[in-house]
């Protein structure tokens, strides 16, 4: 199974994912340059964290005109499985993949820090290794991670569960003291109506090696080959 990771002028996570792939979990991953159209055969794609373009203007809206975003589009069209981490999520929802948006966080201050996450939904393409309402530690690292969307998003996003991942307390409740950026609903990640475009603010592949003592991201990228080779 192969791997494709879009790198963008200032993505800095995109070698985190390469080694997760590669050395986490055994399978082929071949880096793609934003100026180009071939995604070198992959079977998943993965927008990396960093800060595409220096975030100019805001989180995103740069790198979504990125020339390889036209082949992106058509693969999530077509139904092939993409992972939006951190500042591919603000890309993804800047290029209409996903709905809603990131704004800066709550307190205008760059969070990089450890925090709890909830798995709401085990049922898709990226979290069927977790057990339901498994609380994860991850990683997360922006300054424009504040999810937010209309009133009408929300709802669809909670009727149809597609909130996957969601921000909670020691007590694994969705508290707002478990909430580091003040995201509506504490949502820290979610997925596209057809359930094949994931995008979530924490970095699963920051928290991928039981050897470092953050094993939890792991089981997100075991999630994807188990369902694309299926």
């Amino acid at each position: 199974m192969r791997f494709g990771i879009v790198t963008f002028p200032g993505s800095n996570s995109d070698i985190d994912a390469y080694q997760t792939v590669v050395d986490g979990i055994g399978e082929e991953a071949v880096m793609l340059w934003h100026k180009g159209h071939d995604l070198g055969g992959a079977d998943v794609l993965i927008l990396p964290g960093g800060f595409a373009y220096g975030d100019y203007l805001r989180a995103g809206a740069i790198a979504r005109f990125s020339p390889i975003m036209r082949e992106v589009r058509a693969f999530a069209d077509g139904g092939g499985r993409v992972l939006a981490i951190c500042n591919g999520f603000q890309i993804a929802c800047e290029a209409g993949l996903l709905p809603g948006a990131l704004v800066r966080n709550a307190g205008l201050k760059f969070l990089g820090r450890s925090v709890r996450v909830r798995v709401e939904s085990t049922g898709t393409a990226f979290t069927n290794a977790y057990a339901p309402g498994q609380v994860l530690r991850l990683p997360i690292a922006h300054g424009e991670g504040r999810f937010v969307a209309d009133q009408q998003v929300i709802e669809e996003l909670e009727g149809e569960g597609r909130v996957v991942m969601r921000y909670v307390d020691a007590a694994g409740d969705p508290a707002p003291e478990g909430n580091p950026n003040g995201s509506m609903h504490n949502i820290a990640g979610i997925i596209n109506a057809a359930g094949n475009v994931f995008g979530l603010m924490p970095h699963p592949e920051r928290a991928a090696d039981a050897l470092l003592g953050a094993p939890d991201g792991l089981p997100m990228f075991e999630s994807l080959v188990a369902r694309v080779a299926a």
